[in-house]
């Protein structure tokens, strides 16, 4: 029983806040205090009707539009039938026009403004249908009106004619009053749908943005790791080979493990702050950080070969710099860690419209076991790993389009060839 009441209750309940409208506190007072304003003004009026004037139905009238106006924000579909039960009530108890009746143009302002789609329209056609009745009341039932029956050319009118032309004189004339009221709440219906429509918009921008913040974070935090994590191998495993024959390389690796790391856990430091405080940008890699990455490199044990040929003429775009740097991280890192320990070739050309850098190294055949090899310079061993898929390849295209350049990795006999161009 229980259970079968509250089932056919909850979609009363649900129904009937449907009608209301979500509007904030300061409208909800606005609201109240147009009412009560409304309500007096309205009351004050009146005494002045003539003496034919019923006071109980002119009371009821006058309550039931002042609850209509109130209702119009909040309720546009209640306050139209509300407004709707005044008129008949006016109609119905004989009144004749009273200030009460401007409530109808504030209801129908509101229809057309906050309504739903089936309450716009059934507001229009309540505006011409409320023109039909005003006419046919003030002509038909006028002479019967205490107060109105001057208006009356049903019986004092000299032809048949001029009664038709008067009241289509009158119904054009309520019909242009209604109408006009209906028509600038679908005018302000228009303001406020374009508002939110721009809102929506700028909502969308800023998501938008956000996921491209987030996709550069995460670019950048795959560089950062996927480099240190390649330097911190390279000289562990190094570092376990060589501990037993050269404890002083062994040292040496010890310490660039140690800077690597820190750096690295100042640069994720830095990443993760900005994805907390977007306005926290910290400053990104340049060209003049490139050393600094080459020397990180060679500290792995990599022999690196690097030629600039020709240098930058000027100081190139911050976008074009931060590309540069990071393909060149990722390239770098992958060489060392697919590569076969050999060279690794770097050549930068920074032509008058663009700068074109290479990253080419010996690749591992899928023949060749992983076997320890050792550098000249560091004396250092380690063992290149197996080659494993990643997202490096997709990060270095996503760099080079975001600045309208060029991108390409693959096979070149037995080397693999990183290249790109980018316009500066």
């Amino acid at each position: 029983m229980d259970g079968a009441g509250t089932s056919t209750s909850t979609p009363l309940r649900t129904r009937w806040r449907g009608l209301f409208r979500r509007v904030s506190a300061a409208q909800w007072i606005l609201d109240g205090f147009t009412g009560a304003f409304f309500l007096l003004f309205a009351a004050v009026l009146l005494p002045t009707y003539d003496d034919g004037f019923s006071w109980i139905g002119g009371a009821a009238t006058l309550a039931l539009m002042t609850t209509a106006l109130m209702l119009s924000r909040c309720a546009p579909a209640l306050s139209l039938a509300v407004a709707w039960i005044g008129a008949f009530v006016q109609m119905g108890t004989g009144q004749q026009p009273m200030a009460a009746n401007v409530a109808i143009f504030v209801v129908l302002f509101a229809v057309a403004a906050y309504g739903s789609r089936v309450v716009f329209w059934v507001g229009f056609a309540s505006a011409c249908a409320g023109a039909l009745c005003v006419a046919l009341y003030l002509f038909v039932f006028g002479p019967a009106i205490a107060g109105i029956g001057y208006v009356g050319y049903v019986g004092g009118a000299s032809s048949p004619l001029q009664a038709v032309l008067s009241l289509m004189l009158v119904f054009g004339a309520a019909l242009f009053s209604l109408l006009l009221a209906w028509t600038l709440g679908a005018l302000f219906r228009v303001v406020i749908r374009n508002r939110e429509t721009r809102r929506a918009q700028l909502l969308a921008e800023e998501r938008a943005t956000a996921e491209e913040e987030r996709g550069r974070i995460a670019r950048d935090m795959h560089d950062v790791v996927a480099h240190s994590l390649a330097v911190v191998i390279a000289q562990a495993d190094g570092a376990r080979y060589a501990a037993a024959a050269d404890p002083e390389a062994a040292t040496q690796a010890l310490a660039t493990i140690s800077q690597t790391a820190r750096s690295a856990l100042s640069d994720v430091r830095m990443l993760l702050t900005q994805l907390r405080h977007r306005q926290a940008e910290g400053p990104q890699p340049t060209i003049a950080d490139l050393e600094q990455l080459y020397a990180h490199v060679r500290a792995a044990g990599v022999d690196l070969r690097v030629t600039v040929d020709p240098a930058p003429p000027g100081e190139p775009p911050a976008s074009v710099q931060l590309a540069v740097y990071r393909i060149l991280q990722e390239a770098t890192t992958n060489a060392m860690r697919h590569g076969d320990g050999g060279p690794v070739h770097v050549h930068l050309a920074w032509l008058p419209g663009s700068v074109a850098l290479s990253v080419r190294n010996r690749r591992v055949s899928s023949d060749t076991r992983p076997v320890p090899v050792t550098t000249a310079r560091t004396k250092v061993l380690h063992a290149p790993p197996v080659q494993s898929a990643g997202h490096g390849l997709i990060g270095m295209r996503e760099r080079a389009e975001l600045v309208g350049g060029r991108f390409d990795a693959g096979p070149q006999s037995a080397d693999w060839v990183v290249q790109a161009t980018l316009p500066v």
